[in-house]
Formats: structure tokens, C-alpha cells, sequence
């Protein structure tokens, strides 16, 4: 077949599958997979069975059972197309905070599919899933190899998915390439990320009476002012590659309608969010003590350790204070070239489908991306509006949905071309 003959193919199985597309999405949000608590082995099964059933080769991998990985993988050699996407989702929170009274219906209505997931990331993963479902038919027809990462683990950092599967097979799942569907809005690549660095502050002293404040610092007062220093780390420099500053600065009309008026004024900056505080006994009792947590987001070009320099310095202020370095949520900022093979072809494939071209820009949150590009490997992600995401009502658009689904596979098909 020629790769038009190839594309139309793919183009009318998903046409002829439409209804079962949608319904396949709206049962896959019909399973509770929050994480935290984070148990997965439901919706897991429910992916390996419909990838069974389909034909496709699939395997579950894990290192906690309560947390299941659903991979697969088809062809030899190079390119190697890595298609990654997780199966868990933020906690729901109370029913009654959702427009039907249950966030796991999956109901189909008013042109949307509805539930907890539906944009984050399910609608993506799902995406991924019918990808390597229609390659896999077309598998003789293609070169390389098309591997499938559908992980339990990236709401809560990675370490029993994504991140436990490159490490302990990376022959199997670095690949050349990433593609995920996580939500970007069908105007934007991701091609990076902002990094995360999350810290918990403790300001001890004596304490005393509340009427004796000559008897001891006040620890919240302490920590206010601290808070208040901290939040001047927002005026440290950045410095980028010509590259990806040219490119970050061409996606900012993007950026801020995608994500809201502003974001093109902090996607260069380091901000600093007061996530938790916490301090005092009683209200007559002078504090002794006082905590808080920290969120710092880094931009591409800034790092944790220049951050944490900058930290210990206004530490010098503070002998009350001392900080506690949270790495398991901490990474810093990645980002993949910004015109690199996968992103040229996106923007052709999202063009021939009639949609606007998308263009390339970096993301404000993480995502599980960053650990291929931690290992040199350039990962993308091209997903849906997040419309609801980690919110009450979530829902996904079925046109953007379908889109998605075209998009990865039109897109997968160009890469393993012959």
C-alpha cells in the first residue's frame, strides 16, 4: 500500500468505528481509577481486554500490583515510536459537586463525554490505544517498531509507571520518539515543560504566652515574612537556547488563549505558590511553631539547584527556619527540539485534517514526557482542551476526541513510514 492508501485506510476504519469509539470512551471513564488512593487493576483490565480483543498484543507490567501497566509493542528496528498515556486520574472529589451527582458516569450528552478523566487523560490515552490497534492491522505495511505505554502511576509522579518502565526496560520503551495525548489544546504542541521544585519550610522557636511576645519570635511571623522573600525568587533571570526562547515567544497569542490571559507572562518565569501553612496551638498561645509548603515552577533554562541557592541565602536570615527538599515531586524543566521530525509532522497531519495548524510551546505543569526527554529521547504531546480538568463536570468535545485519535494515528503511520 502506498502511505495515501495507507492514511485512508485508517481514516475510514475510524470513520466506521465512530460509535464504538465513543462508546469505548465513555466505559473507560465508567471505571474509577483516582490516584491517589491509586488503584488501577480495574481499568487496566478493562485496557488489556479491549486491546485482546482487537487483536493487538498486549502485556501487563508492574512493580505494585495495585498499579498496573499496560504495554504492548509490534515491528524491528528503527525508527521506534513510543506511545505513552495513563490510565490514572485526579480524585473526584463529592458527588453532589458534579452537575450529575456522579463523576464517573461517562455520560454521552450535549456533544461531550463527561466523568472524571475525560480530558486528563483518558481522552488521550484512549487516543494512543486505538493507534496502535489500527497499526497493528497495518503492521506489514510500516517500518520500525510501535510500542504502547499505558501507565497507572503519573498523577502521583511516576515512580511505579513511567518512570519504573524506562528504567527497568528501556530497550523495550525509550524508543526514538514519544508521542502522548495528554491535553494541550488542539492549538498547541508541547514540546517542554516547566520543572517543579516543592519544598516544606519549619520555623521553631520557644513560643511563650500570646500576652508575653517579648518572650519568644512569633514562628507564623517568622514564616510570613520568609513567604514573603521567597516570593522575590520570581525576579531571578532566565536564560534559553536562541531556539527555544524564538519558539516560546511565538506560542505566547497561543498560550494565552489556550490557557488563559497571563500565561504568556510567567511560561519565562519561576512563580512561587504557598501550597499548605499550618502553625500554632491556641489563639492566646504565642507560636513556637510554623510549617509550609512550597510549589516553585521553573521555566526551561532555570534550574533546582540555582533555585535552591538562591534559597539558602534568604535562609541566612531565617536561623529559625531550615527547608526540606521534596524530591519525589521535584524535577527540572525539559524540553525537546521545537522542530523536530514529530512536531513537522503533526502540524502537516493537523492540517490536512482541516484543523488550524498547531504551534509548538511548553507546557506550564508536568507531565510524564519529561523522563524521555530526561534521557535525551524527544517526547511530544498533542491532546484535547482541558475543559474541567481537576475540577467538577469534566468533559471532553467527541469532534476533539475523534480529532485526537485521527491525528495520533495519521501522525504514528507518517513516522514508521517506509
Amino acid at each position: 500500500m502506498t502511505q495515501s492508501a495507507i492514511e485512508q485506510q485508517i481514516l475510514a476504519w475510524i470513520e466506521e468505528d465512530r460509535d464504538m469509539l465513543v462508546r469505548f470512551l465513555s466505559e473507560f471513564i465508567r471505571i474509577p481509577s483516582p490516584n491517589p488512593p491509586g488503584d488501577t487493576r480495574a481499568v487496566a483490565a478493562f485496557v488489556a481486554d479491549h486491546l485482546r480483543g482487537q487483536g493487538a498484543p498486549c502485556e501487563v507490567l508492574h512493580a505494585r500490583a495495585d498499579l498496573p501497566n499496560v504495554v504492548g509493542e509490534f515491528g524491528t528496528g528503527a525508527p521506534h515510536l513510543v506511545l505513552n498515556g495513563h490510565i490514572d486520574v485526579f480524585p473526584a472529589g463529592p458527588d453532589h459537586i458534579w452537575a450529575s451527582g456522579d463523576p464517573w458516569s461517562g455520560t454521552i450528552a450535549d456533544g461531550r463525554i463527561h466523568g472524571r478523566g475525560a480530558v486528563d487523560m483518558k481522552c488521550g490515552t484512549a487516543a494512543s490505544i486505538w493507534t496502535f490497534i489500527y497499526l497493528h492491522r497495518l503492521r506489514d505495511q510500516l517500518a520500525g517498531r510501535l510500542s504502547l505505554t499505558c501507565v497507572s502511576d503519573e498523577e502521583t509522579g511516576g515512580q511505579w509507571g513511567t518512570k519504573w518502565l524506562l528504567d527497568s526496560f528501556p530497550d523495550r520503551f525509550l524508543g526514538d520518539c514519544c508521542l502522548n495525548g495528554e491535553p494541550s489544546t488542539p492549538a498547541t504542541i508541547r514540546f517542554g515543560e516547566k520543572g517543579t521544585l516543592r519544598l516544606r519550610f519549619e520555623v521553631d522557636t520557644p513560643g511563650a504566652h500570646g500576652a508575653y511576645t517579648h518572650a519568644s519570635p512569633n514562628a507564623i511571623r517568622l514564616a510570613s515574612q520568609l513567604i514573603l522573600d521567597l516570593y522575590r525568587l520570581t525576579d531571578m533571570p532566565v536564560v534559553q537556547p536562541d531556539a527555544i526562547a524564538r519558539a516560546i515567544e511565538a506560542s505566547f497569542p497561543a498560550m494565552d488563549e489556550a490557557v488563559g490571559q497571563g500565561t504568556s507572562t510567567i511560561l519565562n518565569r519561576v512563580t512561587v505558590s504557598i501550597g499548605t501553612i499550618k502553625g500554632g496551638l491556641k489563639v492566646n498561645m504565642l507560636p513556637g511553631h510554623c510549617e509550609f509548603e512550597v510549589d516553585i515552577r521553573l521555566p526551561v533554562g532555570m534550574t533546582g539547584a540555582a533555585v535552591m541557592a538562591e534559597i539558602e541565602t534568604i535562609l541566612g536570615r531565617y536561623p529559625a527556619a531550615k527547608v526540606t527538599r521534596l524530591d519525589a515531586h521535584s524535577s527540572d524543566p525539559t524540553a525537546s527540539p521545537p522542530d523536530d521530525r514529530m512536531v513537522g509532522i503533526l502540524k502537516d497531519v493537523v492540517g490536512a485534517l482541516g484543523w488550524p495548524a498547531p504551534v509548538p510551546a511548553v507546557s506550564l505543569g508536568a507531565t510524564d514526557t519529561r523522563y524521555w526527554r530526561k534521557a535525551n529521547i524527544p517526547a511530544y504531546y498533542y491532546g484535547c482542551t482541558p475543559t474541567g480538568m481537576a475540577k467538577a463536570d469534566e468533559a471532553v468535545s467527541i469532534e476533539e476526541y475523534l480529532h485526537m485519535v485521527r491525528t495520533h494515528a495519521l501522525a504514528s503511520a507518517r513516522y514508521l513510514a517506509r
